[in-house]
């Protein structure tokens, strides 16, 4: 591809280095170095907005350490032996952490589950994992109850978001709720999750960074389901990774932790490099209260915030958006789903913030690339491999041959990377392992394109590529052209079947608040910026787009849809 096979490395800070050796650390190390460091810093702050109004409690690190130690100790006399999976359903909240980080102290593996799942992706997750212990949210215990018996499941363990309320809210909550709603009753044998975390420390258990330390689900949004096994090593370089790259010290930042903890980026860029680097974990359950995040930032003053592109129009379209200080954010991470350019702009104009386009997957813990946060942000990239990680543009067919140049960027291939955070492969999948990590590389499924000194930028999903007439079409080109749109909040673009040309574009729009949108201003407008082929032959305009937990737009679920309809 190029003569030098890592031109990216002179784009990188002097202060940033080409490779990140493993020292050797496992996540059980984080907590306690932290708690020995900086035993009075919050180690987490629980707002909660109530009408306009900002409520908050908290944890320092050493009561944080104190919890895990406990709860740790209680998942042992509960039977949890190293290798072990353990289900977390729960939102960002105090007992996510606890449970997490108990859970690695022992050499279990964690298994975060999104709590919006039905009953029957629940069930499916919990017999592909094999948990047979269960921490979830009160409100969702139903659902266990439900499924309990078509699952491996044999003990549940129920929060309450309640338990971590300040306590003037707490107040509140049990004058008005608790008066009206029946007691919560616990089927024998199950426990609640304050009863564990009174007192106690767990037997040592010997952990090493080649054990898996967490299955996360992938694949959902394009296919059937697949556990991701990542390491101690993979999350731990991963998290160092992003430290050295966003210049974090020790004991000096904020988070605010809005992305969700049951997804990888929550996982790396919040939780485990919270802990790594002594940070303040602001936990939001409920990341779609625009004025409580608002109200949260404006009052707690964070530095980072990883974000995703979902969130940044949310922001941009509050009103009054501009009555609240964001200054404090240093740090911008944001990934999960292709940034459009107008997105980003219109978020920079409003908030003076500038987010910094990255892009991972949970194969990867997740983060493998990204725009140099106090360097050169390149709009429309994906920005420069991390240290230590090799990315390649390579062809289709083979994903052997790397793409020649065309002028500045290469021909349009397969994006692979390989690194020290690349998982050690899908649970219980050899087959789908094979197929994905070939001689050390992740294919990632991703087209895109390497520019000359190494910044890289995203086209598109393979499986998403549309192919009318002979002619490839990249639906986030399309979709980037709809955001341009002074009336369009989203966007999404896919592929329909077609008898003589095989497939045709068709584009779902959500118009701006308040706004009122035709089929033909917005076909107009794509006359006038796209080639003729590209142009989507319909346009259906929705009052709202379905997502998936993260925030990312479920373009299966739209063709799926479609495939029903024209059944």
């Amino acid at each position: 591809m190029t003569k030098n096979p890592m031109p990216w490395l002179k784009h990188y800070d002097s202060d940033v280095p080409a490779d990140i050796p493993y020292n050797g650390k496992c996540l059980p190390d984080l907590l306690p170095e932290a708690a020995a460091r900086f035993p009075r810093r919050k180690a987490m702050i629980f707002p909660i907005a109530v009408s306009g109004r900002l409520f908050s409690s908290g944890l320092t690190f050493s009561q944080l350490q104190r919890r895990v130690e406990a709860f740790a100790s209680s998942l042992q006399q509960l039977g949890v032996h190293k290798g072990d999976r353990v289900a977390l359903y729960l939102p960002n909240c105090p007992q996510f952490v606890i449970a997490y980080l108990a859970s690695t102290r022992i050499g279990a593996i964690a298994v975060p589950f999104n709590p919006l799942y039905s009953a029957r992706e629940a069930e499916e997750q919990f017999n592909d994992c094999g948990a047979k212990i269960v921490v979830v949210m009160d409100r969702f215990y139903p659902l266990i109850q439900q499924i309990k018996g078509k699952t491996p499941l044999k003990k549940v363990i129920v929060a309450h978001l309640k338990e971590y309320f300040p306590p003037v809210l707490w107040l509140l909550y049990t004058l008005g709720k608790e008066r009206k709603q029946p007691r919560l009753h616990l089927e024998k044998g199950d426990h609640h999750f304050r009863s564990l975390i009174g007192s106690g420390s767990p037997k040592s258990v010997p952990v090493n960074g080649d054990d898996t330390a967490i299955l996360l689900y992938t694949g959902g949004t394009t296919g059937v389901s697949k556990g991701v096994e990542l390491t101690h090593r993979n999350l731990l370089i991963n998290a160092e990774q992003n430290r050295v790259w966003a210049k974090m010290k020790p004991g000096a930042d904020i988070t605010l932790t809005a992305v969700p903890l049951f997804h990888a980026f929550g996982i790396t860029c919040c939780l485990n490099l919270g802990m790594l680097n002594a940070s303040t974990l602001m936990l939001i359950p409920n990341p779609t209260d625009i004025h409580g995040l608002l109200l949260t930032i404006q009052r707690f003053r964070p530095t980072v915030f990883p974000v995703v592109p979902t969130m940044l129009v949310g922001i941009s379209n509050f009103p009054s958006v501009s009555q609240y200080d964001l200054s404090s954010i240093q740090v911008c991470p944001c990934a999960g789903s292709p940034l459009a350019p107008a997105v980003q702009r219109t978020f920079i104009e409003r908030t003076g913030v500038q987010p910094a386009e990255g892009y991972g997957l949970t194969e990867a813990a997740p983060v493998t690339m990204g725009n140099p946060p106090f360097g050169e942000n390149r709009h429309g990239t994906i920005g420069l491999p991390y240290p230590g990680t090799l990315a390649r543009v390579v062809d289709t067919q083979t994903g052997t041959h790397d793409m020649p140049f065309e002028g500045e960027w290469t021909e349009p291939g397969e994006i692979i990377v390989k690194g020290p955070q690349i998982m050690k492969g899908f649970w219980n999948r050899p087959l789908e392992s094979a197929d994905q990590l070939r001689d050390g590389w992740l294919h990632t499924g991703d087209i895109g394109q390497m520019n000359r000194d190494g910044y890289f930028r995203i086209i598109d999903r393979l499986k998403d590529l549309i192919i009318r007439s002979g002619m490839k079409i990249y639906p986030a080109e399309v979709e980037s052209v709809l955001h341009e749109h002074p009336k369009i909040l989203e966007a999404l673009v896919i592929g329909i079947p077609d008898e003589v040309r095989g497939e045709l574009v068709k584009a779902f729009v959500v118009p701006q608040p308040d706004t009122l949108v035709s089929e033909e201003e917005i076909l107009d407008f794509c006359h006038q910026n796209l080639a003729k082929y590209k142009v989507p032959s319909s346009v259906e305009i929705r009052s709202a787009l379905r997502k998936s937990a993260v925030g990312k737009p479920l373009r299966r679920a739209l063709r799926e849809e479609m495939h029903v309809e024209s059944a």
